[in-house]
């Protein structure tokens, strides 16, 4: 059946990637009504995005896609997913282990994952097929986008034929990737580092260097450091347990298919030959590029169309998720009516500055480290200085994981401390503190405290006065605020939480904490919903 020429929905979304699937799940399940976009019929077989956190894998909980991601994944769940760092080459025998996100676990409610961008928006396409309320579009792209006080306009094209629709919606949400068009036609601008680099992308298969790595069990991604690199890494991703693998490292300004020894660069880099059959050979320029802004007027944009960074660390595709679960829920809550229009700006004013933070004191900051330690120390010249600092590094390696916690303690919707700002810089605690992610915790009822959260606000009452909680009940049903109340007062509750009561936002962050004194309830609800 050939489709309407023209249609109306609530929110249109260009780009079918990870996050564009995603909003369009956090959307759908929401109930409201979605058109997604997507120029490719099927996921490109390219394994980029593959450490999915702990965080991410909420998410999928959320979107009732955690099970079917974890079957999907590409490595035996027996085999360790953890990384490694290496000196000169991988085979040194220098190394340490690498973003070591076990470290965090406590402090979510999943396991970390990890598995091939394709496959994981194979997951996401099958779960966004069960919902009603999300048309999928594949095999179209936008073409043109204009918007007016009353809403959007998408003119979308069929990629291999000749058919046209207009699609009108309340909003549009660009998740169309680094090169958006979304973005541009809204004539939102950015901001670029450029770092000078251009990085091949290699997708290789190689039994051969499975057997070679098999003196490091349980690992499945390396970062190799090299002082002729001045900080810039090359890095090896399994796709597969045995076969396939990706690697990007720079190369020479002018490289091409035909005119590079990309063989002899990975035998260099792992410092033994090795059977290599080419699968795929691409290039990208190593820069960090941020929208100045997350929205103007009915038009939005999320994911690489928002942020892109090199992919030094695992934190785009986590970024980018983050973002759509952020951006969804407030969208939902607008055009049902509960929360006031101003609560959409608080999307770009929370997710901006922490992707600038994970860009500038994580991506960038590793780079400018490697590269002063690299200049510094040389086992050549000063065997036992060296040592002694990769021994420092190694210790040092853990800190990136645990200070890596984006939270909103800035926002204007989140009652967080004086002066406070949105980063991704932060310390996991247990303790419920506006602005961050709630710690799960088991319940008397013997579920845990994810399990429980409603679909809306939650209120933890953790042995508060029933005033308290009488008052912020009232006050969420007078705003049509949709509030579930989970009780809970036993002592170690309150001791673990280090609080009364505690208002979670649809997002699992906390909007507001109290020790039970409640003034204002009127007043916490307006806040927390934006208006």
């Amino acid at each position: 059946m050939t489709p309407p020429a023209t249609s109306a929905t609530q929110v249109v979304i260009v780009g079918g990637g990870p996050v564009g699937l995603g909003l369009a799940i956090e959307l759908g399940q929401r109930g409201i009504r979605c058109v997604l976009v997507e120029r490719y019929t099927s996921p490109q077989p390219i394994p980029k995005g593959q450490n999915l956190t702990q965080r991410t894998l909420e998410h999928f909980y959320f979107w009732g896609a955690e099970k079917e991601l974890r079957a999907a994944r590409t490595i035996p769940p027996d085999y360790g997913i953890g990384g490694m760092t290496s000196y000169g080459t991988l085979l040194s025998g220098y190394r340490y282990d690498w973003l070591q996100r076990e470290l965090v676990r406590p402090y979510y409610f999943t396991d970390n994952e990890r598995l091939p961008q394709y496959a994981t928006e194979a997951v996401l396409r099958h779960r966004l097929s069960q919902l009603p309320d999300v048309e999928t579009v594949y095999g179209w792209s936008a073409s043109a986008i204009a918007q007016d006080a009353k809403g959007v306009q998408v003119t979308i094209a069929e990629r291999n034929g000749d058919g046209r629709r207009t699609l009108h919606a309340d909003y549009v949400v660009g998740c169309d990737g680094s090169r958006s068009l979304v973005r541009d036609a809204a004539g939102i601008t950015q901001t670029l580092t450029d770092h000078d680099r251009l990085m091949v992308l290699l997708v290789f298969r190689s039994t051969g260097l499975h057997r070679l790595l098999e003196r490091y069990p349980n690992k499945s991604f390396y970062n190799v450091l090299h002082p002729d690199l001045k900080g810039y890494w090359k890095f090896f991703g399994r796709v597969d347990l045995g076969t396939t693998w990706f690697f990007h490292a720079p190369v020479p300004l002018g490289t091409t298919r035909d005119n590079f020894d990309f063989r002899g660069l990975l035998h260099s880099a792992v410092g033994e030959e090795f059977d290599v059959e080419f699968e795929h050979i691409g290039f990208w320029d190593l820069r960090v590029a941020i929208a100045d802004q997350y929205r103007i007027g009915r038009v939005f944009i999320a994911g690489d169309a928002a942020h892109s960074h090199p992919p030094y660390g695992g934190y785009g595709i986590n970024t980018g998720l983050e973002d759509a679960a952020n951006l969804g829920w407030k969208l939902a809550a607008v055009l049902q009516g509960w929360a006031g229009a101003d609560i959409l700006d608080s999307y770009g004013e929370e997710r901006r500055p922490v992707f600038a933070s994970t860009a500038r004191d994580f991506i960038e900051k590793a780079i400018e480290s490697d590269r002063a330690f690299l200049a510094k120390f040389d086992p050549e010249t000063d065997k036992d200085g060296f040592e002694a600092e990769w021994q420092a590094r190694s210790s040092g390696a853990r800190s990136e994981v645990n200070s890596f916690e984006p939270n909103y303690e800035g926002s204007s919707i989140v009652a967080g401390p004086p002066g406070a700002t949105c980063s991704a810089i932060g310390s996991h605690q247990f303790a419920a503190r506006a602005g961050h992610h709630l710690a799960p915790r088991g319940l008397a009822s013997g579920r845990n405290v994810f399990e429980e959260l409603g679909e809306g606000f939650t209120l933890l009452d953790l042995g508060a006065p029933e005033v308290a909680v009488s008052g912020i009940r009232r006050a969420a049903e007078a705003a049509g605020v949709p509030l579930k109340l989970i009780r809970d007062d036993s002592a170690e509750a309150g001791k673990f939480y280090g609080t009364a009561l505690v208002l979670v936002r649809p997002d699992q962050f906390v909007a507001w904490t109290s020790d039970g004194d409640v003034t204002d309830a009127d007043g916490v609800i307006r806040r927390v919903a934006g208006g």
